[in-house]
């Protein structure tokens, strides 16, 4: 399975990138991820431009939004498992600071939000790739999840 994260900035911190290193390892386990990072612009619609190409011709592709819905641990894994089982590849894309653009949102199959509060767009990568393997590993039947 092919997990791709788009997200637009980089890091400054590196606790941040640590972090990253982390969950990107215990990621390794369940599925092919990667991230890829395109550089933060002077509107939302030029960050557009760059993402919309990123996203993958087939698969699911999911936007990290505020309009999105918000789910449980449990309700996201199976999100996550439907999503494995109907594509080989799925593509979550996180803005900037400033949101995404609605072209992206609507290339996107499905919007999620991970909560109604706000969260720094790079914290929100570590709190999403946490998110992540923790579904991987409720789909598994890992203790982790407890």
């Amino acid at each position: 399975m092919k997990v791709t994260l788009v997200h637009v900035g980089d890091f400054k911190e590196d606790y941040l990138r640590a972090a990253e290193r982390e969950y990107v390892k215990r990621l390794g386990g369940y599925c092919n991820f990667r991230t890829v990072c395109v550089k933060e612009e002077q509107s939302l619609s030029r960050e557009a431009e760059k993402i919309l190409p990123l996203l993958p011709a087939r698969g699911v592709k999911i936007a990290l939004c505020v309009e999105g819905r918000e789910y449980t641990s449990e309700e996201f894994a199976a999100v996550l498992d439907n999503a494995r089982q109907s594509a080989s590849e799925i593509c979550f894309v996180i803005g900037s600071s400033c949101g995404l653009d609605e072209s992206v949102k609507a290339a996107c199959g499905h919007r999620v939000s991970f909560s109604r509060m706000t969260f720094p767009h790079q914290l929100m990568r570590i709190i999403f790739e946490e998110q992540l393997y923790r579904a991987f590993t409720i789909i598994s039947g890992k203790t982790y999840h407890k």
